[in-house]
């Protein structure tokens, strides 16, 4: 039997328990496809098996949650606004920014219990969860309430993306995941794009059970969260070294290990160490965990402004119809979907991260004055989809540039939960600076998104300068790079 003792945040790493068929450490990093048990299309077919399975189901289940936190802008302009008084003041920036409070603080300890517990009953039961808050949405007769309701779907929903992407990240190298994420994430944005025409809908079920349409847009929606959190129970798989025995109607024991030995050629980090707090927390003094954590929350602050703050600005700054607005919102995101997954498939192919970041931020950087500053709505709405298609798709980009530059499934955890909760603090920023008071140019918002896309393109040439002197020094006098004889960042 072959050992691997690697150096992982100060501690030992110890994979023993790996069947004898493990390569060591001598192969690590060497051609991950060539195994000593499945051929390449053979290979190719589990992998693929792998995709249609877990991808597909976190990506349909993310649909729902993106789809169940960001419908407020269609209920608002069907009706809730007026309602529920959400026009005095700051009222519905408050409602936004309170669901991002607990969604950030109870991110480190969900992204724990997912592995505690495992991803299918974690990830079903949180769904399930928030699900039957979109329900109480319905029924709420005073705006206080729904700040409270949106304060508890917070709770539910914080453990949900964290979860996935680690969850994604033990099942794939580092030159597969970006592709995945992207495709993750484009399943997740059809509820973006279709959210509006769902809406629009649902809108036309006012005066049933003398409910107003936006009451029925929280109810329906909620009632299917609550059905594919049932079904995600079946469907979602456990990681890679549980899923043989946990996962329904999935691999076998054999393919599993295939899958652990590609990830170990790749990284050498496939099995979990055992939990310590201090295991899990260490990796926060590495600086550069911070940065892409603040990659992250520049992406957000914009994705959550567009999401947030679209239909109303379709509507007030642009003029269109109340349908016209929520079905307006769909085409923009259809780039979005084409661009990611260009971006994302170009950044797996030539193993780059960082240049993924910096063009889908200029890209949005040319968007951002022409849809704050030109004087014809069709010259905005072109705008718009330049703004979401790089915002959005800087999304998977943002994710897969931290998967690939890091090293052992805790500090994996730690990043996933950094990463995503500065994604929600980015929600909160993006609840604030498209405010009610600066319609219906809503200046100073694009400002802000401006200087964000600004930042990213900074922090990713930070993040460069440190990677290429960390790769040359491992060359040049053997310096380990994350604690690994081998391992190199990707720029």
């Amino acid at each position: 039997m072959s050992d691997i003792k690697l150096d992982n945040e100060k501690g030992a790493y110890d994979t023993k328990h790996l069947e004898s068929d493990s390569p060591g450490l001598e192969s690590l990093y060497s051609d991950i496809s060539n195994d000593e048990v499945y051929s390449p299309q053979e290979q190719r077919r589990i992998i693929h098996r792998v995709d249609r399975r877990l991808v597909t189901t976190c990506g349909f289940m993310y649909c729902i949650s993106l789809m169940d936190r960001t419908n407020l802008p269609n209920a608002a302009i069907a009706g809730m606004t007026k309602q529920l008084r959400l026009d005095i003041g700051f009222r519905y920036s408050i409602i936004v920014l309170l669901f991002f409070v607990p969604y950030v603080i109870f991110q480190p300890p969900a992204t724990v219990l997912v592995r505690k517990i495992g991803p299918r009953p974690f990830l079903a039961t949180i769904t399930v969860g928030w699900g039957a808050t979109m329900i109480g949405f319905g029924f709420v007769k005073k705006w206080n309430t729904i700040a409270g309701l949106r304060v508890l779907l917070g709770v539910f929903e914080a453990g949900f993306f964290p979860g996935c992407v680690y969850l994604l990240s033990t099942w794939y190298s580092r030159y597969d995941v970006g592709k995945r994420y992207s495709i993750f994430y484009l399943i997740g944005s059809f509820a973006s794009a279709a959210s509006g025409i769902l809406a629009f809908g649902l809108m036309q079920m006012s005066g049933l059970a003398n409910l107003g349409g936006w009451s029925w847009i929280f109810i329906m929606e909620g009632i299917i969260t609550c059905l594919v959190g049932i079904g995600g129970y079946f469907s979602l798989v456990d990681f890679p070294e549980q899923a043989a025995t946990s996962s329904w109607k999935f691999l076998n024991h054999q393919e599993c290990q295939f899958i652990i030995r590609r990830v170990n050629r790749d990284r050498g980090d496939a099995l979990p160490e055992s939990f310590t707090l201090q295991r899990f927390l260490t990796p926060a003094l590495d600086l550069k965990i911070w940065g892409f954590a603040l990659i992250f929350f520049c992406v957000t602050t914009v994705t959550y402004s567009i999401a947030y703050f679209l239909p109303i600005i379709l509507r007030e700054n642009m003029g269109f119809s109340l349908g016209a607005s929520q079905c307006l919102i769909a085409p923009p995101y259809g780039f979005a979907g084409i661009l990611m997954f260009l971006t994302a498939y170009v950044g797996d192919r030539f193993h780059i991260r960082g240049p993924i970041l910096v063009f889908n931020a200029i890209v949005a950087l040319v968007g951002l004055p022409i849809m704050g500053f030109a004087e014809k709505n069709a010259a905005r709405y072109f705008g718009v989809f330049l703004v979401t298609g790089g915002a959005n798709a800087n999304i998977p980009a943002a994710m897969a540039y931290q998967a690939n530059n890091i090293r052992g499934q805790w500090k994996r955890a730690l990043c996933s939960a950094t990463l995503v909760g500065m994604g929600g603090v980015g929600g909160i920023a993006g609840g604030l600076v498209f405010r009610s008071q600066d319609a219906p140019k809503y200046r100073p918002g694009i400002w802000a998104a401006i200087a964000c896309n600004l930042l990213i393109i900074v922090i990713v040439g930070m993040e460069t300068v440190y990677f290429l002197w960390a790769n040359r020094r491992a060359k040049r006098v053997g310096k380990l790079v994350e604690g690994c004889e081998g391992f190199r960042y990707t720029i």
